[in-house]
């Protein structure tokens, strides 16, 4: 039992958290490349990405792993991306600190659903298998991986260069 829940609860919730956060995460990446603010949304992406980040802490574990590497660095960036949109109001330099560490932070998470669908969907776990403890590996899951960092990598690079918001209230 965690907070009064079973394993298999827990890992739901985490799930639906960590959902919310990506799809709300598209939707705030969408609108900094379009530079449009949309506050109520990345209030709701940057409180689901730290909540999927801190829940994942809430599984039993016996030694720090790689999912607790990048759950740290995930609660790093936010802090810092919370810091510059509320804190410094997208100022000067927090501008692009902002979308950096957002984004990076989003990219993340996508990083880790990509991972646990080769783990969970039996059509993936054909194309990549793999041998526990380890991740899954080989070819068409390197290609997946690369795809997905391209892709934020551009996206990032355009966010940076678009998101120019009047105010964000």
């Amino acid at each position: 039992m965690i907070l009064g829940m079973s394993l298999a609860t827990v890992t739901m919730v985490h799930v639906i958290i960590s959902l919310i956060a990506i799809a709300s995460g598209l939707v705030v990446m969408s609108g900094l490349l379009g530079s449009k603010p949309m506050p109520g949304l990345t209030a709701i992406f940057l409180l689901f990405t730290i909540l999927t980040s801190a829940t994942g802490f809430l599984f039993p574990f016996t030694q720090l792993l790689p999912s607790h590497m990048i759950g740290i660095l995930s609660l790093v960036l936010l802090a810092i991306a919370c810091i510059a949109l509320y804190g410094m109001r997208l100022n000067g330099v927090w501008r692009p600190i902002y979308v950096v560490t957002a984004m990076v932070s989003l990219y993340l998470n996508v990083f880790v659903l990509v991972i646990q669908s080769f783990l969970k969907i039996p059509a993936l776990q054909a194309l990549a298998p793999a041998v526990p403890p380890n991740p899954p590996s080989g070819p068409v899951f390197a290609v997946v991986q690369g795809i997905v960092l391209l892709f934020f990598v551009l996206v990032i690079i355009g966010a940076w260069r678009r998101f120019r918001p009047m105010a964000f209230a």
